[in-house]
């Protein structure tokens, strides 16, 4: 198990970005940080009003998006297009090539949203989009993204052996996490007890190896997601 604290984390801030990265990203480069599991990007973004990234490209990457506060407006090459809100789950197959922006079309809030890339377990596939709105999310798991088998997920993942979960936690909720190879845990906002290593703040993330399980369990309203793994890169 690894806790990797909020404050650790590298930033890319301009002035209508806060990026704040678990892994290498961009100009941020540690060859000891540069994924765990299928996990290689884990961005905790927060947009500012009418503005946003601009027309840019993907190649062979699974690109899920959680927005947590705002909207964000998503628009590809595919002739895809779409609005991302709370509750609403959302994922970019850029496959053999695919170009896209994402915009904060509000001229006074901002967005913030979890973005999250995962390799997919076949190169060179069609882009395609998907998105899909969940609704209520409490204390339960709900399976946001996946590829696994007998999952029944609110959208779909080019790799059988990833899953996102997530659970929006009141203090005193507990929730107990798939076993799996390879987990990762983040804290988007709120504070929880994650057994066997203690507290995890807003920011935190914890990257598992061979997990049986663990319990989180809430101190204070917390949002909470679960990255799943049953394979890693290369392997």
């Amino acid at each position: 198990m690894e806790i990797r604290r909020a404050a650790d984390r590298a930033v890319t801030t301009t002035p209508w970005l806060t990026s704040r990265h678990s892994f290498s990203f961009g100009d941020h480069y540690d060859p000891d940080n540069t994924h765990h599991g299928l996990l290689v990007v884990n961005n905790d973004d927060v947009v500012g009003p009418h503005s946003g990234f601009g027309t840019h490209p993907h190649r062979d990457m699974e690109i899920v998006t959680w927005v947590l506060e705002g909207e964000l407006t998503h628009q590809d090459s595919a002739g895809n297009h779409g609005v991302i809100y709370p509750g609403l789950a959302q994922r970019m197959s850029a496959g053999s090539g695919i170009l896209h922006s994402e915009k904060n079309d509000s001229l006074t809030q901002p967005v913030h949203f979890v973005q999250m890339w995962v390799i997919p377990d076949e190169a060179g596939i069609s882009p395609g989009y998907q998105q899909h709105e969940i609704g209520h999310i409490g204390a339960d798991l709900v399976t946001i993204a996946s590829g696994i088998s007998g999952h029944g997920a609110a959208i779909s993942l080019h790799h059988r052996g990833a899953a996102l979960h997530g659970a929006r936690l009141q203090p005193g909720d507990t929730v107990i996490a798939p076993a799996a190879p390879y987990l990762h845990f983040f804290v988007p906002r709120g504070r929880l007890t994650l057994e066997g290593a203690g507290e995890l703040s807003e920011g935190d993330a914890a990257r598992l190896a061979d997990a049986d399980g663990p319990r989180l369990t809430a101190t204070e309203p917390t949002e909470l997601l679960i990255w799943e793994m049953h394979a890693k890169l290369g392997g």
